[in-house]
């Protein structure tokens, strides 16, 4: 018995289908590729929240150093935390945005600063 691998459009259903052999005298067995529909990621987003103590500025190096943003948009995200005590920076996959929290806690450590960061999943 031979088997025949052979693609399909995803609309087809799949099902073997049997086909004369070339002289064995049995059928063929032929596989078709069934299409998988995934699903995108869940998503999470990196937020910082507001402490009294961590200087504004080293919050605007964070931003700019660890989310890739300019001065204005990290200057802006850092107003945020500070008047609503929590900011948004980036929205990434879960392992992504773990490492950017790891990233900005290590900095913050390293600097002496208790800025804290986590991700949440986008609702």
């Amino acid at each position: 018995m031979k088997f025949i691998m052979a693609t399909k459009s995803p609309s087809q259903p799949a099902a073997p289908k049997l086909t004369p052999s070339d002289g064995e005298g049995g059928a063929s067995v032929v596989l078709e590729r069934l299409t998988q529909k995934v699903q995108p990621p869940q998503m999470y987003q990196v937020v910082m929240l507001n402490d009294d103590y961590t200087p504004m500025e080293f919050v605007v190096f964070v931003i700019q150093e660890f989310f890739n943003k300019d001065r204005e948009t990290a200057t802006q995200i850092m107003l945020k935390i500070h008047l609503d005590g929590k900011g948004i920076c980036g929205v990434y996959s879960r392992d992504v945005a773990a490492t950017k929290v790891d990233q900005v806690m290590d900095a913050a450590n390293k600097a002496g600063h208790p800025l804290q960061c986590v991700s949440e999943p986008v609702e």
